[in-house]
């Protein structure tokens, strides 16, 4: 007997339909067939015990399996109870005349409960692009599922529950989630608050200025300044992610596996890996690709601790998808393109020793040692970072002071007022968002300047000895200060302030 079973395979952010025939017959022997890989080819054994443990059992005849299409390469144990279902009707043990009207996913234990699946969230929306009644997968991953409307989503806890559901029309319990309540209900505010920072007011407003036009940021400082501190923060004046963001985000983390019991992610995500990561797990990549840090920061913060201790080799993999804010991972047989529009904050000691441009610490390196560190970071790279700022440490009547700062919640509310300014200048444009992603001839066109306020960036550059490519990130800044002032046109002042973020571009900044 003939019987065809639904499941889903993810590629990138994306899933594809995956029929299951299984055809049982006279004979002995089982063959699995379509590419399966070892995860797969080992799910008779788990599928054996888990329908041996709940009164049933695999038919000793010949069983042919066929996962299609069948040049398609699939992976992992999510197929287990789709197989063991395909099985039970193919043999007869079970009667069922709806089974092709459901995606069924979900890995079995050997006492036939079900451990949740990575990918549930773009299988969910693919079911419903398909025209599926329903998906039924494990009761872990119902609430990430159920985020899609029009698709019914029933997560359960055992195969026995399913075999009823189909066999004798026991009724499962349908997840219900309400998508925009759940949004706004967990839009909660960030755990760390920028009123927590005693002092470094500078630095706060060179935060605000980042987070306004999107623009990556450097930090340079001693350490236990509070490099680390400050960038934790930083999300938490970000401006809210709207609900497109949202779902965006949760698919890429829903494809990793890191959306086990929740619905959807209403904070931006902060990504701070160790230096010590490769490029794979950086970018994304590996035999069968996975999202990397870069992309699981989509809509949110990289935090790059200690940037010179990064092999180079990972750092210069990433120059790309800051360009181009997706990263595509290529094989031989399928090409995934994965979203990766993050804002990239990076710490650093100013030299090996870490006290360089502290004024109370005595200076253990030499120049020489100096310009050797800071050359482990390459210049394409930091011409992707348009804020270099330097950060001191904070003196102890400062930390001392009950006062406390400006809190996140007033920062942010400027910081969104700047952002809509820019929503609305690039109204239109596909690729450009915020001041951060204008090319050449947007800057041109938004950031022009009196010839007060030329003489001046040409004055400053020449004195500063600024490299030409600092040129077009100070007029990003520019006018990212001038958004921040609801102002129209970019002024001297604007201009002023922005020349002061710009230190790794100074000739003999290392002395």
């Amino acid at each position: 007997m003939l019987t065809k079973v639904f499941g889903s395979a993810v590629f990138g952010v994306e899933a594809t339909t995956i029929t299951v025939e299984v055809n049982v017959d006279r004979g002995v022997g089982y063959h699995l067939v379509g590419l399966p890989d070892n995860a797969i080819k080992e799910s008779n054994y788990r599928i054996a015990a888990a329908l041996l443990n709940n009164g049933y059992k695999i038919p000793g005849k010949k069983i042919t399996i066929n996962m299609a299409p069948a040049d398609l390469r699939k992976e992992g144990s999510a197929y287990d109870l789709t197989l063991a279902l395909g099985i039970l009707t193919a043999s007869g043990q079970i009667q069922s005349e709806n089974l092709e009207k459901y995606i069924i996913m979900g890995e079995l234990s050997l006492d036939g409960s079900l451990q949740p699946i990575k990918g549930a969230l773009p299988i969910a929306i693919k079911a419903r692009e398909e025209g599926f009644k329903g998906f039924i997968l494990p009761k872990d991953n119902a609430k990430e599922a159920a985020i899609v409307s029009d698709l019914k989503v029933f997560g359960i806890a055992n195969i026995k529950e399913v075999i009823d559901f189909f066999d004798t029309g026991i009724p499962l319990e349908q997840t219900i989630v309400d998508t925009r309540a759940e949004f706004y209900k967990n839009l909660d505010f960030p755990e760390f608050d920028f009123s927590d920072v005693k002092g470094q007011e500078s630095i706060k407003r060179c935060m605000e200025i980042a987070a306004a036009g999107g623009h990556n940021i450097i930090l340079i400082g001693p350490p236990g300044a509070g490099k680390t501190m400050l960038a934790k923060r930083l999300p938490s004046i970000l401006p809210p992610m709207t609900l497109q963001e949202a779902l965006e985000t949760t698919k890429i983390h829903s494809v990793v596996g890191k959306i086990k019991n929740m619905g959807l992610m209403s904070q931006r995500p902060f990504r701070s890996p160790h230096h010590t990561i490769s490029d794979v797990a950086l970018v994304g990549g590996g035999a069968y690709p996975q999202p990397g840090e870069i992309s699981l920061s989509h809509n949110g913060v990289l935090f790059l601790d200690e940037l010179p201790e990064f092999k180079r080799g990972v750092l210069e993999v990433m120059r790309q998808p800051l360009e181009d804010r997706e990263v595509t991972i290529s094989r031989a047989r399928f090409t995934v393109t994965y979203p990766s529009s993050f804002m990239l904050v990076a710490s650093m000691n100013p030299s090996p020793g870490g006290y360089f441009n502290d004024p109370d610490a005595p200076v253990t390196s030499s120049p020489a040692e100096m310009q050797r560190y800071l050359g482990k970071i390459s210049g394409p790279l930091l011409d992707r970072i348009d804020i270099h700022i330097e950060v001191t440490p904070v003196p102890f009547e400062k930390l001392s002071e009950d006062r406390k700062g400006e809190g996140s919640v007033e920062i942010r509310k400027r910081v969104t007022a700047a952002r809509e300014l820019q929503t609305e200048r690039f109204k239109g444009l596909e690729n450009v968002h915020y001041n951060a992603q204008m090319n050449t001839k947007q800057i041109r066109e938004h950031c022009s300047l009196h010839d007060a306020s030329k003489a001046l960036l040409k004055n400053a550059m020449e004195r500063l000895n600024l490299s030409a490519r600092a040129y077009d990130r100070i007029l990003k800044v520019a006018r990212t200060i001038a958004d921040l002032e609801n102002m129209a046109e970019v002024s001297g002042n604007h201009i002023s302030e922005a020349i002061q973020y710009r230190s790794l571009d100074r000739e003999g900044w290392l002395g």
